[in-house]
């Protein structure tokens, strides 16, 4: 039985930093010597543990981190990092002071932007970086591929400012995890089209980054200076679609949880709201102490399993905010305070973000990052 006292609930997120490192290595070796890793951090990891996963990131020679907010570089930065930080989303001007304050290299898609940031910088006496984004087709940010004339004379303007310099330009894949890669090839021609046109009228771009996680696997073509992992950093492939031949990795979060109440019951008890579960047979119930605000999906409860010393057993009823119950009748020898795990494997038997994922349609992505927001995280090595 593990049970940690540190964590101060019998519910945890086990974090496997053996995984973690054994992933790095795959991708640094698949992308190759000539192609910097960017390990992209944000969403806390993915519900990973962005300080922690940071400084595995760092030790492993990584010296560029992503994030998606500006918070979530400064928590980096507050944890001691030193590394270039990228912020993939965009970062209204207001906040230009903090952005220059803690050396966050903003993305940036407009002239009056880059302004905003080069007076911020001028104020404190620091130069700040920014990166350009170029809007290829997903949609979301960033100077539009095909208004090159346009996006050139702004950024001509803008790495003339004071206290600015352009740091690089990246674009974001949107079906590079599809069965179909057509419109990703073509994402990649408007992006080498882009960069070639507004190179060509001068504008300097010292680092090139297009790939994410699928395109690290599929696309070779498309590593340029830098490589954003993702997903695959933590184990898991980006969709059913990739070739999971492509790249090893091993997943690095487990959900485990301790029975915390374990009841014999006759047949005709229920459980749970809404009574969805009425037994059977005599039973026995266990009662472990997480639920959907700790981000176990509640439309999971109709088929949701774990594993009770080595048996596979079915939820028992609707998963509560902070509880849900198990059927473990079928475990021999259970007892209170087994551990159980929710997400994770024991001997032949796996639960994955995917399963979990597909019974309750959505991806594994999700996944990870809501089960990391309340639980605590327990980080495990063997070294």
């Amino acid at each position: 039985m593990t049970m940690y006292k540190e964590a101060l609930r019998p519910a945890w997120v086990e974090i496997n930093l053996d995984n973690l490192r054994y992933n790095i290595r795959s991708i640094q070796e698949k992308v190759g010597e000539g192609t910097k890793v960017v390990g992209v951090v944000k969403a806390d990891a993915y519900g990973h543990g962005s300080v922690q996963v940071a400084q595995v990131l760092r030790e492993a020679g990584i010296q560029i981190f992503a994030v998606a907010t500006l918070t979530e570089g400064i928590t980096l930065r507050e944890a001691g990092a030193e590394e270039d930080i990228i912020c993939l989303g965009l970062t209204p001007d207001l906040y230009a002071d903090t952005v220059a304050k803690y050396d966050i290299i903003p993305a940036f898609c407009s002239f009056e932007n880059a302004k905003a940031f080069s007076e911020a910088g001028a104020e404190l006496g620091k130069t700040v970086r920014g990166i350009i984004a170029v809007d290829t087709g997903m949609g979301r940010i960033g100077f539009q591929y095909d208004d090159v004339d346009n996006a050139a004379e702004q950024l001509l303007a803008a790495q003339d400012l004071p206290n600015f310099e352009i740091y690089g330009m990246f674009s974001h894949f949107c079906t590079a995890d599809a069965t179909n890669l057509d419109f990703t090839r073509m994402q990649q021609e408007r992006y080498t089209s882009f960069y070639e046109g507004i190179t060509g009228k001068g504008v300097q771009v010292p680092m090139k980054t297009l790939d994410n996680s699928a395109g690290i696997m599929r696309l070779p073509e498309t590593y340029f200076d830098a490589s954003r992992a993702g997903i695959i950093l933590y184990g898991l492939y980006p969709s059913q679609e990739v070739d999971p031949a492509d790249l090893s990795i091993k997943p690095v979060m487990s959900v485990k949880a301790n029975i915390v109440h374990l009841k014999e019951v006759g047949e005709g008890f229920s459980c749970g709201y809404g009574r969805k579960f009425i037994a059977e047979r005599p039973s026995k119930i266990a009662t472990l102490n997480l639920g959907y605000a700790d981000g176990y999906p509640r439309p999971y409860s109709p088929v949701g399993k774990v594993i009770v010393n080595g048996v596979v057993c079915p939820l028992a009823g609707n998963i509560c905010m902070d509880q849900c119950m198990v059927d473990v009748t079928d475990v021999p020898d259970v007892e209170l305070g087994d551990e159980v795990i929710i997400m994770g494997t024991d001997g032949k038997n796996t639960i994955s973000a995917d399963d979990i994922a597909d019974a309750t349609g959505t991806i594994n992505y999700e996944i990870t990052c809501a089960f990391g927001q309340r639980l605590p995280k327990v980080f495990v090595e063997s070294k």
